[in-house]
């Protein structure tokens, strides 16, 4: 049985999606981390933005990137993460609050996605950064 090509108007259709879910995630955390939003938004929040149903959302971005919604917003919020944690100013605690997590939440997030703790990964940028001075 032959496969019935996608129409061209389909495949833009899911590119657009795509692209504006990855714009509204991005722009999302950077408030977080700016301090302009004060709640981290959820999967359906960005659907809504979209107007598509979630479910369509996230069969959308499986197919265009091979991944879900989350593991998109996740590596971004641990992209922040590492950015903000490199601030030797801001705790560990301060730097979970402007993501809107628990401290002890933060830290098995992070650790789930980087391997190590926080405190961890700040004290491995600490010592890089001595060593190259040196």
């Amino acid at each position: 049985m032959p496969l019935t090509p996608i129409p061209k108007k389909i495949l833009a259709r899911q590119h657009e999606i795509t692209a504006d879910f990855t714009r509204l995630v991005h722009t999302h955390v950077d408030d977080l981390a700016a301090g302009r939003a004060t709640e981290a938004l959820e999967i359906r929040d960005f659907a809504s933005q979209l107007c598509i149903h979630p479910t369509h959302l996230s069969n959308t971005l499986k197919l265009t990137t091979g991944e879900a919604p989350c593991a998109i917003y996740e590596r971004k919020l641990v992209a922040v993460s590492k950015e903000l944690l490199r601030n030797p100013q801001q705790s560990v605690a301060a730097v979970a609050t402007q993501l809107t997590y628990d401290p002890s939440n933060f830290t098995k997030f992070f650790k789930r996605f980087v391997g190590i703790t926080p405190r961890q990964y700040r004290e491995e940028v600490w010592a890089a950064q001595h060593s190259s001075v040196l």
